[in-house]
């Protein structure tokens, strides 16, 4: 039952300015929030200027210049294109949206107990 708590049905915002609520916090949900932007310099720092940063999404013809841009997107996770999901590659955000990673080879550390031992033989 969704009659109670902050539950959005699937829903596009279009013409979100960076003053509204909708473009610094993070939602979960069935939620697409569109900033126009007019350069990819400017949409770059659009995306990074948040405290927040778990994952991000890149729509584009040219494969190589959105691999580029989302090089420089401080979010944990960039999808291209919505890809399907990939357990080998790990999950988790930037900045106030966590720390660690899930999935992969990167979240089998979070389960390991590693031990240092250091020393040295007795002198006689």
């Amino acid at each position: 039952e969704l009659n109670r708590g902050y539950f959005v049905r699937p829903t596009v915002f279009a013409d979100v300015t960076h003053d509204m609520r909708i473009a610094t916090e993070e939602i979960f949900g069935p939620v697409l929030a569109i900033m126009p932007y007019d350069t990819v310099e400017q949409a770059v720092e659009q995306a990074n200027d948040t405290v927040f940063g778990l994952a991000s999404y890149i729509q584009a013809r040219d494969i190589e210049k959105a691999r580029a841009v989302a090089a420089r997107m401080r979010s944990g996770n960039v999808y291209i294109n919505y890809p399907t999901w990939d357990a080998g590659l790990p999950f988790g955000g930037y900045k106030q949206s966590g720390n660690g990673r899930e999935y992969a080879e990167y979240g089998l550390e979070d389960f390991l107990e590693i031990k240092g031992i250091a020393g040295y033989e007795a002198a006689e």
